[in-house]
Order: structure tokens, then sequence, then C-alpha cells
């Protein structure tokens, strides 16, 4: 459980919002959920044009410390999350919630997740009456593609990176999910989707020659695009991990760009 985490985090993020001119923009907020609390970082420029929800992959569990992220900060889209600010969009970089510690596959598409994004989406609409998109990479796609199906109006869009399209054999969703998100009831999806990939990921949970295969699933979406980025820098962590062309190395501005032009487009 994390609720004491979760009160540590605000304390201290609202310490940094008062602490002078050098202080962070960025905060620390958590909304009540009909399952508990879900904390999430928020960010924002003057007059946001969209919002949009982020999840990062892995286990997503931030281990929050006020505005400081103890895991996860090299995930492409936790370290880009200012560019997104810069993009003109609201950003809410989504924890666990705080009865969960790290999360799973089988988390990451159930009932109590997708309404906890949900009060999310909420919140953001509050803030500014925008359209709110979901963004996922990785295992984050599970979250994002979830938050697509059971949104009940509040998620507008749906961008997928380097999304998990083959489950591993040792995955208790492997009989259920083999193909991973590609599984989902994505013909529940009736916003705009954009499919981003590397065409060099090295992982082999998320090929690129599978994003043709994931857009198809997408039946009853208005529009569906499918966007394959090249080069950037050698990796640096495993084919799997966020400093690879998993993660776009090297070409971070161009691949925000992309998904800029298409929620902007959308």
């Amino acid at each position: 459980m994390k609720l004491s985490r979760y009160l540590m985090a605000a304390a201290i993020a609202a310490l940094c919002l008062t602490a002078g001119p050098n202080a962070k923009a960025e905060e620390f907020v958590s909304v009540n959920t009909p399952n508990g609390a879900q904390g999430f970082l928020f960010d924002a420029p003057d007059r946001p044009v969209a919002s949009v929800i982020l999840f990062a992959g892995g286990h997503g569990w931030l281990q929050l410390d006020g505005t400081d992220i103890g895991w996860g900060r090299s995930n492409f889209l936790v370290r880009t999350r200012d560019m997104f600010v810069s993009q003109g969009f609201q950003v809410a970089v989504v924890d666990t919630p705080d009865y969960k510690d790290k999360i799973n596959a089988i988390f990451r598409m159930s009932p109590q997740h997708g309404q906890d994004i949900r009060e999310v989406a909420k919140w953001l609409k509050a803030k500014a009456d925008v359209p709110v998109w979901a963004v996922g990479t990785s295992m984050g796609t599970f979250s994002s593609a979830n938050a697509a199906v059971s949104s009940a109006g509040e998620i507008s869009g749906l961008v997928m990176t380097s999304s998990i399209t083959r489950s591993a054999k040792r995955w208790s969703i492997y009989g259920d999910f083999p193909k991973g998100v590609i599984n989902m009831n994505l013909a529940a999806v009736r916003v705009p989707v954009l499919v981003m990939s590397h065409r060099d990921d090295g992982c082999k949970k998320t090929p690129a020659s599978d994003a043709d295969e994931l857009a198809a699933a997408f039946a009853n979406a208005p529009k569906v695009e499918v966007k394959i980025l090249s080069g950037g820098d050698d990796p640096i962590s495993g084919p799997c991990q966020a400093k690879s062309q998993h993660g776009f190395l090297g070409i971070e501005d161009e691949a925000v760009a992309a998904i800029a032009a298409f929620i902007n487009g959308g």
C-alpha cells in the first residue's frame, strides 16, 4: 500500500512549489477513485490544446518522492514529458494507484485500472476543457488501450508506442493474450489511434513488423495511422529497455513531434 507515500509525495511537492524561482512547475496530484487514490505528476503550458495521460512501461511504479522519480525516469514517455508540455499539452504521468505497488498486464487491463484512469481524465478536463489522449509505451500500452476501451467518453484519442504484441510464454496472460494488446477488445475503441514503432526495435515482444496487424485490430476507430521511425543513437541499455530503439533513443524530439502532429490532426 502506498497511501503514506502519496501523502508524503503531496507534502514534498507542496514545498517544492513554494521553494522560490528555481522550483519545479511540475506538481504531484492525487485523485480519489472508486478503488482508492490515483497519483500522477502534472504539468501544463499556459494555454493547453490537449491533455495527455502518459503510461510508462515495465511495472509502472514510479516510486515518487514529491516530484522526484525513484524508478522509470529514463522511460521514453517519462523522460520526454517536458517535450509534451512544450507541444502545448497538459501532461499527467501516472503512477501506480495507492492500493498497488508494481502492476502487471492483468491489472493494466482490469476494470479497476480503467476506473482510476477515467478519474484522472475527468480531473484534467476540469483543469482545461480540451481533449484527453491516452499515450502508452511498451507494457504501458495495455493501460492506454484499456483507457480507450473503457473510457465512457473521457478519452478522445489513443497513442500506442513500442506496443506489446507478443506475450512471453511464461506470462500468465499468454493463453488468452498471446499477441498481447492485439488480443484486447480493440474493436471497442472508437477514437483516433496512432500506432508508432521504431523500425529497429530489438525487443522480441514489440517488433515493428507487428504494427500493421495491431492497427487492423482497431476495426471501428475513425482514424488509424501507423508511424514507423528509424535512426537515433546506439543503444546503451538492453533491447527491451528505455535507452535503446525500443525507447526511441536519440530521436525523442522526432517521436514526440509525430505524436503531437497526430493529436493536433486527430
